[in-house]
């Protein structure tokens, strides 16, 4: 047996089990919220609107400057839009992960480690929120208005691709981080914030050009926390400009696989946590 109550399958057939019992309980939820329709669609469209806010308050700020840190306002939607779908998607489906402590200190835990399914997909299941598509409409609305705005950039068929495949494998990023954020807090008993920094802190700081950041930050979310390859290199690549680090122009097409660089170490992190986890007792 290993840990989650699953027999010793083959790695391939435990993830299908968990992809398969990801989509029966967020299913359920999903029946659940539409039960209130009304109430799904006032709170989708208040998270995209409250979510809206941010750029609301960049495109003011450009009512009074022409640049930031050299960028115009259509080139800081593209980064505006790009992260906030990603970071929107890895938090629909991965986002409940970082509960992960309130369920070690309260000992429900102990319940999903006896059923058939792995932790993880029950964890990232559990409450599946809808609404959270919200975030997604407005980022690809923002994303779509930049992309018909940006008259100066040579659309060829890479650039084109790389859109679609910027906002999955920044997705893939993000949920990493939320995994091995999550993996974190079986040591530290509840560090949500600090996962939450690195996920909508990251996101918050994706939307602006890296230009306006100092070398050694750039460094760290570049070759410590990936987070540059979310969307800050393949936009970069899109728009034209050279990567302040000096990075070469095929580091824009490396996002899926630092993605699963990443996710590797997270997913194995997680496994460990689970491992060591001592019930709370009754």
């Amino acid at each position: 047996m290993v840990a989650g109550g699953l027999p010793d399958l083959p790695r391939r057939n435990r993830a299908l089990e968990g992809l398969r019992g990801f989509g029966l309980i967020a299913a359920m939820w999903i029946r659940s919220t539409m039960t209130y329709r009304t109430s799904f669609l006032l709170s989708t469209f208040g998270n995209a609107a409250i979510t809206l806010l941010d750029f609301v308050a960049i495109a003011i700020m450009f009512s009074h400057v022409d640049e930031l840190g050299g960028f115009t306002l259509p080139e800081i939607a593209l980064l505006y839009g790009s992260a906030s779908a990603s970071l929107g998607l890895a938090d629909l489906l991965l986002g409940n992960t970082d509960r992960i402590g309130a369920r070690i200190r309260d000992g429900s835990l102990d319940t999903m480690l006896v059923r058939p399914v792995p932790v993880l997909a029950q964890v990232a299941a559990d409450r599946f929120a809808l609404r959270r598509l919200g975030r997604i409409a407005q980022g690809l609305g923002v994303l779509g208005w930049a992309v018909s705005d940006l008259d100066q950039v040579d659309w060829t068929a890479g650039k084109v691709l790389l859109v679609p495949v910027m906002i999955v494998a920044g997705a893939g990023i993000f949920g990493a981080v939320m995994v091995a954020g999550a993996a974190f807090q079986f040591v530290a008993g509840d560090a949500a914030e600090v996962q939450n920094s690195f996920t909508y802190g990251g996101c918050t700081m994706l939307q602006y050009p890296p230009t306006v950041f100092a070398k050694d930050l750039l460094r760290g979310v570049t070759f410590i926390v990936p987070l540059a390859f979310v969307n800050w290199l393949p936009a970069l690549y899109v728009l034209g400009r050279p990567d302040p680090l000096g990075l070469p122009s095929w580091a824009a097409f490396a996002s899926p696989l630092v993605a699963l660089a990443v996710f590797v170490p997270a997913s194995l992190a997680w496994r460990a946590g689970v491992r060591s986890y001592r019930s709370t007792g009754s």
